[in-house]
């Protein structure tokens, strides 16, 4: 039961959904979470398996749940009778609105005083809306059933229940802090009623230590045990599947964005099916646990309105669909058993995984502390693991990385696009003819076009689209084929600024392009930049597309400030003298994101905890505490693991890839590892929370606190004060302040997959 009874769906039946941070390429604006299911949900990558993978961690508000706060039972019914009774209001209302709309009378009145596009959607609306009172009506019946079973339990208990101290034991720091939570808000959830919860000490503590983890079991509680659970059945182990067909079934039909998927997934499927035979003979018959994956791709439902397939054809968004189709092609080739679905009728209780396009930093994901130091924003705070966040691209460590895959070109291909490339012609980066339309746009594209030939793809009906200049050679919105055979002609390929970080600069390196970017100064963020305005991340970005620039670079890359006029001349003629081959980051082939799926699934647990191995033992008795585990590098300029400390072989990443290293005060933890050739890695941050490790660093503690603070564990240097970090899901790579340095977890990775350590597959 571990991890599982978190989210407390299954007393709702699948009625509230996730609504995942996800945004279509092109759009300036997320879409707003409404708890009754009523709005434009987005992407939900939602994953139930054996052995408690994929499961959401902490104890909390769940994201499925209905937010009473603190209410008694009698309360909690009453809300949500009341609530039932508003919407069969609202319904009436709607059906008397539906009535005059059909009626005779009505449509004899002028059609500019009564538009009848008014009350279109009128009927559709109040089928949700009558299926939303239902849910509700339902749920309120089975809370009422719920609470009054666990009351009559709780009298027919015997007395010990009523007695229960909370223990204090060092191993189980939180178990305080959670019962604590539980007294105040365990009629939050009916779920925790159905787990026996009922309002006593020993509830709490059952529910605790036997449902999560947070506390020590119970003595008596063990004692009287029944007879032990069998062992579990051996489990299921997946196999590489070696043809596509039935995941083209599972897919389905009926929508445009299903059909781009599906087509996408048949002209990668030779690339695909070679991948997977190389990952197969990498692992060398390994076993692998198949796991039940439940997909919900939630923007395609109609819940949420559908608004991406009627675009599919009129140059809307493809990013996203890009990345699901390699999602469900990596999941299937890796053998697992898939469903897929796209009505919210279908989706039952699960465990979570969000795809997140731009990621959630720590901060803003959990509610208190995002709730107290104004990190609250209209995303986020929904107390998971941040590693269950998946992103399109490595923005923080702090979330995993997805990714989805470009196509790679074979020996002949290469040859084909080197025989026939124009080194005189570019390729304008947005589809939508908005992205053409700021100021200042012609004073650069007039100093390209003194060199080169500027073709576009910008979507249009009838007309040519005014925002794009005369001397543009625009072929309106491409297929995806022949938009691939213009970047193979192409020299460069060249962005405006926005879309930011989508998947078309990475095809566009692929076939062979310079791609060339703006710079921006100062970096766009949620301080100064309305897109990122309410975003969970804090993150600075400092050109349209940071992976390009970070992970890229020159001479594939180019990235310069457009409001210099020289700066930029020069880029271009500079473009124009480089020869570059065609390029695609081994994390972006179908072999390398095989490869990083696996690793997830095999390796990431989100139902267990795992404690700090034992320091090694003390060589003498009159040692006041044992030594760490991390030990002085040979240079003394950092920490690596003790070469005597114990590993736990089932740890992961190894712990032996870990480093420790300060940062310098306004510098995050993801750049002080990067300075230094690494990567941040949030799991370590467990070993280095410790008061030992500032000694061995010789830093100075006049002081030493534990506070909730996402740049926890750190140092400031000027009045010798330490911070460790009380609560674990702050623990964050990103983050900074000019009062503190910061002790940061820093791990190896495997070169092109920066998502995997060395020994991480």
């Amino acid at each position: 039961m571990s991890g599982s009874a978190w989210l407390c769906a299954a007393c709702l039946e699948g009625f509230l959904l996730l609504d995942p941070l996800a945004e279509p390429w092109g759009s300036g604006t997320w879409p707003r979470i409404f708890v009754l299911g009523i709005g434009f949900f987005t992407l939900c990558f939602l994953m139930t398996s054996l052995g408690g993978q994929f499961s959401a961690k902490r104890l909390g508000d769940s994201p499925f749940t209905i937010r009473t706060e603190v209410m008694g039972a009698l309360e909690s019914r009453g809300v949500l009778r009341r609530m039932s009774d508003m919407l069969e209001l609202l319904m009436k209302r709607m059906d008397i609105l539906a009535r005059l709309e059909n009626s005779t009378d009505f449509h004899k009145g002028d059609e500019a005083r009564f538009p009848l596009d008014r009350f279109q959607p009128a009927a559709g609306l109040m089928e949700r809306i009558q299926a939303i009172a239902q849910n509700v009506s339902d749920i309120a019946i089975k809370v009422d059933q719920i609470l009054r079973n666990s009351l009559m339990s709780a009298k027919m208990g015997d007395g010990r229940r009523d007695q229960c101290e909370v223990p204090r034991d060092p191993k189980y720091p939180d178990c305080a802090g959670k019962v604590e939570w539980m007294r105040a808000r365990w009629t939050s959830d009916p779920c925790y009623a159905f787990f026996g919860v009922d309002g006593t000490e020993c509830s709490f503590l059952i529910y605790l230590s036997e449902v999560e983890w947070f506390c020590p079991p119970l003595p008596w509680r063990n004692q009287t045990a029944a007879t032990p659970s069998p062992p579990p059945p051996p489990r299921a182990q997946a196999a590489f599947r070696s043809d596509l067909a039935r995941l083209l079934e599972l897919v389905g039909t009926g929508k445009e964005s299903l059909s781009f998927m599906k087509k996408r997934i048949r002209h990668l499927a030779q690339q695909w099916l070679r991948a997977a035979r190389r990952l197969e003979q990498k692992l060398k018959g390994r076993q692998r646990d198949q796991k039940h994956i439940l997909v919900h791709i939630g923007f395609l439902t109609e819940e949420s309105g559908d608004v991406f397939s009627p675009r599919v054809l009129k140059g809307g968004p493809l990013g996203e669909m890009v990345q699901w189709a390699d999602i469900l092609a990596a999941l299937f080739l890796l053998g697992h058993s898939l469903r897929v679905t796209v009505s919210l009728k279908e989706l039952q209780r699960c465990r979570v995984r969000v795809i997140d396009t731009f990621g959630t930093e720590p901060a803003y994901n959990h509610e208190e502390y995002a709730t107290l130091r104004g990190f609250r924003t209209n995303w986020g705070y929904w107390n998971l693991h941040p590693s269950q966040f998946m992103t399109m691209f490595p923005h923080t460590p702090d979330n995993s990385f997805m990714g989805f895959v470009s196509e790679e070109l074979n020996k002949t291909e290469r040859q084909l696009i080197k025989s026939n490339k124009v080194g005189s012609m570019a390729v304008v980066y947005g589809k939508e003819a908005s992205i053409w339309k700021p100021q200042g746009k012609e004073r650069f594209l007039a100093i390209l076009n003194k060199y080169m030939e500027i073709h576009g793809t910008v979507y249009y009906e009838t007309q040519r689209p005014p925002e794009v200049p005369a001397f543009v050679k625009n072929h309106g919105l491409l297929p995806q084929h022949e938009f691939q055979q213009l970047l193979r002609k192409a020299k460069l390929f060249i962005g405006f600024g926005f879309p930011y970080e989508g998947p078309a600069p990475l095809e566009a390196i692929a076939n062979g392009c310079v791609f060339l970017q703006a710079r921006f100064n100062p970096p766009h963020s949620s301080l100064n930049h309305e897109f990122f305005r309410g975003k969970p991340t804090s993150r600075e970005v400092s050109s349209q597309h940071p992976y390009a620039e970070d992970f890229i670079g020159k001479p594939h890359v180019w990235t310069v400030d457009y409001n210099n006029s020289e700066e930029f001349e020069a880029a271009i003629k500079a473009i124009m003298r480089t020869q570059v081959e065609p390029y695609l980051p081994y994390e972006y082939t179908c072999e390398g994101m095989l490869e990083r799926i696996h690793a997830y699934i095999q390796h990431q647990d989100f139902c267990t905890t795992t404690s700090p191995p034992p320091p090694p033992r003390a060589k003498s008795p009159a040692m006041q505490s044992p030594p760490s585990v991390l030990a002085l590098s040979p240079n003394a300029t950092h920490l690596v693991w003790s070469p005597s400390a114990s590993r736990d072989p089932r740890a992961w990443p190894p712990v032996d890839s870990l480093q420790v290293w300060v940062s310098e005060t306004r510098h995050a933890c993801t750049e002080t590892c990067r300075r230094h050739g690494l990567v941040c890695e949030p799991t370590f941050f467990r070993f280095l929370n410790k008061k030992e490790v500032f000694l061995q660093l010789s830093i100075t503690c006049d002081s030493t606190e534990y506070e909730m603070n996402h740049l926890y564990p750190a140092v400031a240097e000027n009045v010798h004060e330490c911070y460790l970090q009380k609560e674990p899901l702050l623990f964050s790579c990103a983050g900074h302040n000019s009062k503190y340095r910061r002790l940061c977890p820093c791990r190896d990775y495997r070169e092109g997959q920066v998502a995997l350590c060395r020994d991480c597959v």
